[in-house]
């Protein structure tokens, strides 16, 4: 286990109510970047297919899929920062000891 004991319950809240600003912006940034892909100077079935691998690829991402588990915190919050979804100044609200636990297995900017 990552984390010695239950995340507390304002980490767990403040989790529970950045998260979805977390993923809207995300999303945002992929959005641009399939644009990108769209505007290329290619085929159209060239587009759409690498479109479709992207987007494929991009499911299995936790910057759009997270188990909601507060047992799971830690993890997603790891796996959030190892995917450059959030950053170092998304965590300032959380406690000492769950940036502590986040440093300690991701690295984060």
């Amino acid at each position: 286990m990552l984390f010695r004991g239950d995340p507390s319950e304002k980490d767990w809240q403040l989790f529970r109510k950045k998260i979805r600003g977390w993923q809207d912006a995300y999303m945002g940034k992929l959005v641009q970047e399939y644009m990108e892909i769209l505007q290329k100077d290619v085929s159209a079935s060239e587009r759409f297919w690498t479109l479709e691998e992207r987007i494929k690829k991009d499911r299995k991402n936790p910057g759009l899929i997270v188990e909601m588990s507060r047992r799971r915190l830690l993890s997603n919050l790891a796996n959030l920062a190892a995917y450059g979804v959030i950053h170092k100044s998304d965590l300032e609200e959380f406690s000492d000891k769950m940036k502590k636990d986040i440093a300690r297995i991701a690295i984060i900017s």
